[in-house]
């Protein structure tokens, strides 16, 4: 019969997906991101270029018009037009677009896409391993394992691969972004000959200075009061009180118990995941908490405590975690 196929009690039940599995597809989309973040200019995906005066959009030149305006072949009319089509239109899209995103599931874009925040997940835990600390700020030394039990052995010479690995993506960060503005061949051609012009030669040192620095010391300050794409998902996400969350059984907070908070020590923006939403306001949507809760209560057959709540189950669990009745969150919509 069908009921005799079902698990026997006490063995684990298989309640979401494998933890690995969701992180290893978040870090495909990642670096696939990342690696398009680099290449967009080269292959004139998208960058304006400033010795051109234009842009390039999906390897098409993106004139707005104003040489033709400059040269009297269209007037005012025909120039405000065009600005309003080809220069507010695409950037109002583009913003309507990640604000409606965060607005239904959150700061997905930070936590599965950004190439600064795989930079600030990457020099955390080279960081954990040299200190035992994934920022420079962080009160207490963080347990020696990993969610399944694996221990972490802290090491000072994890410094050695830290301190210049930051350097390396400051660097590359600061001349990406210089082909966002020049010439990607020119930018490329300069530095490979060892001759950058005086002005790029600035630019990449400046950049390359001040995001070590932020890289190093600032990351998460960055992401939390300093982002502006970050700040305005963050709003858009709390407009919404269905809105993707992560949610937290606090009838059965007994269970964590026997967890060392791996939750908490997971988390790359060092927040609190089993705290209310409005504690939660620079959440990334990354899951590392669901994935390290699945991980440590992979034997328990009611299984993981946190999980992604969208809805009138958001809605239930704020205000469970706010002491509040369960049905006073739905009530005030």
């Amino acid at each position: 019969m069908h009921a005799e196929t079902r698990p026997r009690a006490g063995k684990p039940i298989a309640v979401a997906p494998r933890p690995d599995r969701r992180q290893q597809l978040r870090r495909w989309f990642q670096a696939g991101f990342f690696v398009m973040f680099v290449l967009a200019p080269p292959f004139d995906l998208l960058r304006y270029d400033l010795v051109a005066g234009h842009a390039w959009f999906l390897g098409m030149e993106w004139h707005v018009g104003f040489d033709d305006y400059s040269a009297g072949r269209i007037g005012l009319a025909g120039i405000l037009g065009a600005v309003l089509l080809k220069v507010f239109l695409p950037i109002l899209g583009a913003g309507a677009a990640l604000i409606f995103t965060a607005w239904k599931w959150g700061r997905l874009y930070c936590g599965w896409l950004c190439p600064h925040f795989s930079v600030v997940e990457t020099i955390n835990r080279l960081m954990q391993r040299a200190t035992g600390k994934p920022s420079m700020w962080e009160s207490r030394t963080l347990p020696p394992r990993e969610p399944d039990g694996t221990p972490i052995r802290y090491d000072r010479r994890w410094w050695l691969l830290t301190v210049p690995l930051a350097i390396a993506f400051a660097f590359t960060w600061a001349v990406v972004l210089l082909t966002y503005l020049l010439p990607p061949a020119e930018v490329y051609g300069n530095l490979v000959a060892g001759e950058p012009t005086r002005n790029q030669l600035i630019f990449v040192t400046a950049g390359t200075v001040v995001l070590s620095l932020e890289f190093l010391f600032a990351r998460h300050l960055f992401c939390r009061f300093a982002c502006a794409v970050g700040l305005f998902q963050s709003l858009a996400w709390m407009g919404n009180r269905g809105a993707m969350v992560v949610g937290f059984e606090r009838a059965r907070a007994a269970d964590c118990a026997n967890c060392y908070s791996a939750c908490d020590h997971a988390c790359p923006m060092r927040l609190k995941p089993r705290n209310v939403k409005q504690a939660m306001f620079t959440c990334t949507q990354c899951a590392q908490c669901v994935s390290a809760c699945e991980t440590t209560q992979r034997d328990n057959p009611q299984g993981p405590l946190l999980g992604w709540v969208a809805g009138d189950a958001a809605r239930r669990n704020e205000a469970i975690l706010a002491g509040q009745r369960p049905g006073a969150a739905g009530e005030r919509r």
